[in-house]
Protein backbone atom coordinates (compact mmCIF):
# COMPACT_ATOMS: atom_id res chain seq x y z
CA UNK A 1 0.00 0.00 0.00
CA UNK A 2 1.63 3.43 -1.42
CA UNK A 3 1.63 6.83 0.49
CA UNK A 4 -0.97 7.75 -1.38
CA UNK A 5 -3.91 5.09 -0.71
CA UNK A 6 -6.61 5.85 0.96
CA UNK A 7 -8.93 3.48 3.07
CA UNK A 8 -12.53 4.03 2.74
CA UNK A 9 -13.07 5.79 6.12
CA UNK A 10 -10.71 8.30 4.61
CA UNK A 11 -12.53 8.71 1.38
CA UNK A 12 -15.92 9.63 3.16
CA UNK A 13 -16.82 13.04 4.30
CA UNK A 14 -18.75 13.58 7.86
CA UNK A 15 -21.74 15.37 8.11
CA UNK A 16 -20.17 18.74 9.24
CA UNK A 17 -17.67 18.74 5.99
CA UNK A 18 -21.11 17.97 3.85
CA UNK A 19 -22.79 20.88 5.49
CA UNK A 20 -19.51 23.37 5.72
CA UNK A 21 -18.86 22.57 1.48
CA UNK A 22 -22.82 23.38 0.71
CA UNK A 23 -22.14 26.35 3.34
CA UNK A 24 -19.30 27.80 1.46
CA UNK A 25 -20.47 27.00 -2.39
CA UNK A 26 -24.08 27.58 -1.99
CA UNK A 27 -24.66 29.66 0.85
CA UNK A 28 -27.47 27.16 1.81
CA UNK A 29 -27.74 25.56 5.13
CA UNK A 30 -28.44 22.38 5.25
CA UNK A 31 -29.55 19.46 7.67
CA UNK A 32 -28.44 15.72 8.67
CA UNK A 33 -32.09 15.07 8.06
CA UNK A 34 -31.81 16.38 4.42
CA UNK A 35 -28.20 15.02 4.03
CA UNK A 36 -29.51 11.59 5.43
CA UNK A 37 -31.77 11.60 2.70
CA UNK A 38 -29.85 12.32 -0.36
CA UNK A 39 -27.31 9.54 0.97
CA UNK A 40 -30.24 7.21 1.20
CA UNK A 41 -31.53 8.10 -2.34
CA UNK A 42 -27.73 6.59 -3.55
CA UNK A 43 -27.62 3.74 -1.12
CA UNK A 44 -25.30 5.27 1.27
CA UNK A 45 -26.54 4.29 4.50
CA UNK A 46 -23.82 4.16 7.34
CA UNK A 47 -25.89 1.98 9.94
CA UNK A 48 -29.39 1.38 10.81
CA UNK A 49 -31.35 4.14 12.57
CA UNK A 50 -33.18 2.55 15.99
CA UNK A 51 -34.77 6.07 16.59
CA UNK A 52 -37.70 6.12 14.18
CA UNK A 53 -40.54 6.92 16.44
CA UNK A 54 -44.03 6.12 15.95
CA UNK A 55 -44.18 7.23 12.32
CA UNK A 56 -46.99 9.99 12.83
CA UNK A 57 -44.65 12.68 12.69
CA UNK A 58 -44.57 14.70 9.36
CA UNK A 59 -41.18 14.76 8.37
CA UNK A 60 -39.69 17.61 6.30
CA UNK A 61 -38.27 16.54 2.75
CA UNK A 62 -35.20 17.83 1.12
CA UNK A 63 -35.77 21.03 -1.36
CA UNK A 64 -34.95 20.20 -4.70
CA UNK A 65 -31.99 22.93 -4.50
CA UNK A 66 -30.69 21.70 -1.24
CA UNK A 67 -30.93 18.23 -2.57
CA UNK A 68 -28.85 19.61 -6.09
CA UNK A 69 -25.96 21.01 -3.33
CA UNK A 70 -26.03 17.86 -1.24
CA UNK A 71 -25.42 15.56 -4.45
CA UNK A 72 -22.75 18.12 -5.90
CA UNK A 73 -21.26 17.62 -2.44
CA UNK A 74 -21.28 14.10 -2.75
CA UNK A 75 -19.64 14.63 -6.16
CA UNK A 76 -16.95 16.28 -4.43
CA UNK A 77 -16.14 14.18 -1.34
CA UNK A 78 -16.13 11.22 -3.98
CA UNK A 79 -18.55 9.49 -2.51
CA UNK A 80 -21.17 8.89 -5.49
CA UNK A 81 -19.94 9.57 -9.05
Amino acid sequence: MSELDITSAESKATYKEIQEYVKNKYDLHVTNLYIAQVKREFGIIERENYNTGEGKAKVPQVTAEKREAIIDALRYFQMIE
